[in-house]
Formats: structure tokens, C-alpha cells, sequence
């Protein structure tokens, strides 16, 4: 069973970009191209055990198991050294992706606590979206009663976009729940 994003991306959101920005090349409309999923722990200097539930945690929410990121560079004013486990990050491609998007979209996204849209002003300049969470228990898989400390978690969506209108578009067909207009 494919993923009904990625239908609705092919059957419908491509024809919408082409006819909208006048791309004569198929090839060259914008898609998605990985997801990044990044949860930065760090409290995990003094508490080792915080980086394991985050490692599981993340492996929970998409399916897939997570490489942990160490610091690269020693800073004194954090009692950081270099090499030092810090937090956790998943890159998504193909129909995981497209499973993991149609999920934050559709049910997780609603369930932050007033929910007002996500900002449309977090596009780098070259087409893609990184968006902050505050809270990895939106997300239906991580039972709220077994969490004992709440993680944040920042999302990039990597899209072929030339720029951020492009991006933004692509989005916003997709579902994304921009804020504001």
C-alpha cells in the first residue's frame, strides 16, 4: 500500500506546481526529499540515561532507528567535551517519509495545545522548512504516561524547491497548516 500523501502528490500537487509556476520540465517540479528529525539533549552531559529513552522515542515515532549525534567541539562554560553523546536524528526518504509527513500533519499537528498553525517564516531562503516541536508527546505513538521528561525536537523538510515560494506552496498543497492568511 503506498502512501496517501505521496498519491496526492502525484496525482494532484504536481499538476497544481506545474500549472502555477509554469514549469515546462516535469522533472523539474519541486518534491520532498528527505525529512530530518533532530532531538538535541542537553542534559544528557550529566544524565546518560535521558539520551537512551530519546533514542527510543524517536525510534517509536518513525519507524526507523536513530544515529546518536556527539558534540564537536569541547565548550567549558557547558562542561562539554568533544565526542560526548548530545542527541539523536532520523533522515526519512521515500515512503517512510511520506508516512511520517501525512502523520504530523494530520494527527499530530492538531494536538498541540492551541494550535494556531505552524510559522510560515522558518523557510531558509532556499526552500526548506524546519520546524520547532516543544513537545514529542503530540505525536500518538510515546504513551504520555510512561514520559518522564518532555523533548523537543526540530523537523527540516528538505524539498528540490528553487526558493521559499516555491516550498511554501508545495506545503501548503500537501496540508501543511500554515499560520496566519
Amino acid at each position: 500500500m503506498a502512501a496517501r500523501l505521496k498519491d496526492h502528490y502525484t496525482n494532484e500537487v504536481r499538476k497544481r506546481l506545474q500549472n502555477e509556476f509554469q514549469i515546462k520540465n516535469p522533472m523539474a517540479v519541486p518534491k520532498i526529499e528527505k525529512v530530518v528529525l533532530n532531538m538535541g539533549m542537553g542534559e544528557a552531559i550529566s544524565n546518560s540515561k535521558l539520551l537512551d529513552t530519546a533514542v527510543e522515542d524517536l525510534s517509536t515515532i518513525t519507524g526507523q532507528k536513530p544515529v546518536v549525534t556527539r558534540a564537536k567541539k569541547s565548550i567549558a562554560a557547558f562542561k562539554l567535551r568533544e565526542g560526548v553523546p548530545i542527541g539523536t536524528m532520523v533522515t526519512l526518504r521515500g515512503e517512510k517519509m511520506y508516512e511520517f509527513l501525512d502523520r504530523l500533519i494530520n494527527v499530530a499537528l492538531p494536538r498541540v495545545r492551541d494550535f494556531r498553525g505552524v510559522p510560515t517564516r522558518s523557510f531558509d531562503g532556499r526552500g526548506n522548512y524546519t520546524l520547532g516541536i516543544r513537545d514529542h508527546v503530540i505525536f500518538p505513538e510515546i504513551d504520555a504516561g510512561k514520559v518522564d521528561k518532555s523533548k523537543g525536537m526540530n523537523i527540516t523538510i528538505v524539498t528540490t524547491a528553487k526558493n521559499d515560494e516555491q516550498a511554501r506552496f508545495l506545503l501548503r498543497e500537501l496540508g501543511m497548516p500554515f499560520a496566519g492568511k
